[in-house]
């Protein structure tokens, strides 16, 4: 394990420094932190693009798009919006996997805030049948059939709309550190075709996916769409988060990370660790700590915890198994099925290294950097 951290090797790929530390750490400190901006620094940059957003959304009725699971990320991300007097047009997708709680927090969030609501609902059968797919795959990105569509979706709706710019909850300050070994990309839409296709049973008509071309060139270059990730010009603390949106609108916390999702619930706390010894909140805590909001010892008593009441995980794999019309001996031989990775199927992988070097070409050439974050 890292002497700074609690990433250890069950992330395959990590390496220790003579002092223990491990390569994440490292990274977080040589590359990572440069584009992290909780001071005056990020205040400004967060109040330009503000000015940007505004300039770009004159003569639509919302100026930008922000995907809201109910999370703590995305909602506190929604007030902060709010204060700035942008308009956004709020998107939920419903995969099928709410918690009654996520509702009720989405519910707080857009009365608060007086936005406008869309909800995206996914065809139920199609969500089913890619699920299964992926359990019969037995590769660890089991989350990629909802985050897929989660953001596929949000790209369609800002497209319809006339809308430049989406706002990401995604964060350096709680998501800092991930191991890349343990999952591929969620919007190889080649990956996940390639699973469905081999253990899908019914084809995918409504299910929104995004090509490489549309995610890499399409929305960037010719749409010109932006993604920014406002939490990063900010001192985003979760635990403060939390406690201001409880404060605030009466949201409730879940417990855990995700515990919005049914599914990624039980995927990250029972299926990862039972099936390929990887512990999610491993990397939640490590960044944490290299971001300061908490100390090692502290990641460490959490690691300590279990990570599922037994009753409550009876519970939740019941639940799961009708929703997925399957028995549990079936859901068990898919965990005890060895495991498999994702890139035993295609992926988008060479096409992208393939982009990398036209960058690098066309940057050589123009003498300027091309560096557009889709």
């Amino acid at each position: 394990m890292c002497s700074r951290c609690v990433m250890d090797t069950s992330d395959p790929e990590i390496r220790f420094d003579a002092n223990g530390v491990c390569n994440h750490c490292i990274e977080f400190e040589t590359v990572t932190r440069k584009n992290w901006f909780p001071d005056e620094e990020g205040a400004r940059r967060w109040a330009d693009a503000c000015e940007q957003i505004k300039a770009a959304g004159r003569g639509h009725e919302y100026d930008c798009i922000i995907g809201l699971s109910g999370g703590v990320d995305s909602s506190y991300l929604a007030l902060k919006v709010r204060e700035k007097g942008l308009r956004p047009l709020v998107v939920h997708v419903d995969a099928g996997w709410n918690s009654e709680l996520a509702v009720a927090n989405i519910e707080s969030v857009v009365r608060h805030c007086g936005y406008d609501l869309h909800t995206h609902v996914v065809d139920w059968e199609e969500m089913r049948d890619l699920h299964l797919a992926y359990l019969r795959a037995g590769v660890p990105n089991q989350d990629v059939p909802q985050d897929h569509v989660f953001f596929a979706s949000l790209y369609h709706f800002a497209t319809s709309n006339g809308i430049r710019y989406i706002l990401s909850g995604g964060n350096i300050a709680t998501e800092a550190i991930f191991p890349k070994a343990w999952h591929g990309a969620a919007m190889d839409a080649i990956n996940l075709k390639a699973i469905h296709r081999k253990f899908g049973q019914r084809p995918l008509k409504t299910y929104s996916t995004i090509s490489f071309f549309e995610y890499y060139v399409w929305y960037p270059f010719v749409k010109k769409m932006r993604t920014i990730r406002p939490l990063n010009f900010m001192p985003y603390n979760k635990a403060e988060a939390e406690a201001e949106l409880e404060r605030t609108i009466g949201w409730r916390a879940y417990g855990r990370k995700h515990g919005e999702s049914l599914f990624t619930k039980l995927f990250q706390n029972y299926y990862l660790p039972t099936k390929f010894g990887y512990d999610k909140r491993r990397p939640h805590l490590s960044s944490l700590v290299v971001s300061g909001q908490m100390t090692r010892d502290e990641a460490l008593a959490k690691l300590d915890e279990p990570l599922y009441d037994p009753r409550e995980l009876e519970i939740d794999l019941d639940y799961f198994c009708k929703k997925l019309r399957i028995t549990r001996s079936e859901y068990d031989a898919f965990v005890k099925a060895p495991p498999h990775h994702h890139t035993e199927f295609p992926t988008w992988e060479g096409r992208y290294r393939l982009l990398k070097r036209a960058q690098g070409l066309v940057e050589r050439i123009s003498g300027r950097r091309v560096n557009v974050y889709s």
